[in-house]
């Protein structure tokens, strides 16, 4: 066993900025609290976290390490199958490769908890998958192997598909994509569960690798919408009432113009990055504020990096960017870490430190949202993987 001792605790369970103190039993959090006594635990490795803060393992809602990985082009890019604009069949973890160099600086920087996946040239793309940070095989670092169905609207789309005269060409012919495929996996989905519940007449329908992915979306499984701007905010929302989706927004940079709408749909969204330039049309009113307009307005959001768009170790500094605008230091950090698992249905095993959930712990040393502060040590699955 492990015992962090004088810790300045931010559970994101409760526990917000109080000195107490962590048990670890293997790989999962055995006892946290204030009242926690080393006397009690004679056998355990103290780690003495000297009052600095601690915090859960970030974990970021949505970016591609692994898939789009750095320091070479195409070898190592498999973000998008662009040979058609619906692929629901394919799975990012069959991309991932772990020893992408990104995944180094990332658990170093605090980052112990990534959802990767898919690019946005398809209107559909596959699933994204949860993994921690460290490890020797994709396999030893799954969380959850497919998270969520990625399906994107907006300029990416149109620009891959449209510029070569194939359908996409237009926003409403993305709109209309997904709703097609959207219906004819509903179609199937009913087909098939009739045949499994041997209701009269009933017959199997034929297998389709497109179509038995893609109806898990109406048996629960989330989705997950790229879209920037107000109106493919609106198109997403759409199509979610219609079809009665679980999802969220991502990207959502246009959002707080439209804080009412998005309140009043309950619409959670990813937003970021906000952090660097503008590179395209869909980003010219991207802003800082927006994170506090969306608090204000009581929605709830995680923050990504959608790595490598901005790297995966700025992530503090693109938060931190967010508090210097009005976002509470509280709900950013929620943002990068419980809202974050909640978000992508990890909650379960991280983003908060709690009794049961992996042992994914980072001591800092200094002000969690000054740009000087590091990982004084970083802990994934109760094994100490990083410490200065």
């Amino acid at each position: 066993m492990k015992l962090i001792t004088n810790a300045r605790l931010f559970t994101m369970a409760g526990d917000y900025d109080v000195t107490g103190a962590i048990l670890i039993d293997g790989k999962t959090i055995r006892a946290v609290g204030t009242d926690l006594d080393p006397a009690d635990y004679p056998d355990a490795e103290i780690i003495d976290a000297k009052g600095q803060r601690v915090t859960p393992g970030l974990v970021d809602p949505h970016c591609h390490i692994g898939v789009m990985e750095e320091g070479i082009r195409f070898e190592g890019n498999d973000t998008n199958e662009m040979s058609g604009p619906i692929y629901p069949e394919l799975r990012g973890i069959d991309s991932v490769y772990v020893k992408d160099m990104a995944f180094d600086y990332t658990y170093k920087s605090g980052i112990t908890t990534v959802n990767t996946g898919p690019g946005s040239a398809n209107i559909i793309g596959g699933t994204f998958t949860a993994l921690k940070t460290y490890g020797d095989t994709v396999d030893d670092m799954i969380i959850k192997e497919e998270t969520c169905m990625k399906m994107a609207l907006g300029e990416n789309p149109k620009r891959v598909y449209g510029s070569g005269q194939k359908n996409p060409g237009t926003r409403m012919a993305s709109a209309a994509l997904m709703r097609e495929w959207l219906f004819k996996a509903r179609d199937y989905q009913k087909k098939l569960k009739a045949w499994e519940n041997k209701q009269e007449d009933a017959k199997e329908p034929a297998f389709d690798m497109k179509l038995h992915s893609l109806k898990r979306v109406f048996e629960g499984m989330p989705v997950k919408i790229h879209a920037h701007r107000a109106d493919d905010i609106m198109t997403a929302i759409r199509i979610a009432k219609e079809f009665d989706l679980n999802v969220t927004i991502d990207h959502a940079t246009e959002a707080y113009l439209i804080p009412n709408k998005i309140k009043d749909d309950n619409i959670r969204l990813i937003i970021g990055p906000t952090l660097g330039s503008a590179s395209k049309y869909e980003l010219v009113n991207k802003s800082f504020h927006s994170g506090r307009i969306l608090e204000e307005h009581d929605i709830e959001f995680a923050i990504m990096t959608d790595h490598p768009v901005i790297t995966l170790d700025t992530t503090l500094v693109q938060a931190a960017l967010f508090v210097k605008e009005g976002l509470s230091e509280q709900r950013a950090l929620e943002a990068l870490t419980i809202t974050s698992a909640r978000l992508n249905g990890i909650d379960d095993r991280v983003g908060s430190l709690e009794v049961g959930k992996d042992a994914d712990i980072v001591i800092w040393d200094g002000p969690l949202f000054d740009i000087m502060t590091r990982p004084e040590l970083v802990m994934i699955n109760g094994e100490v993987v990083h410490s200065k």
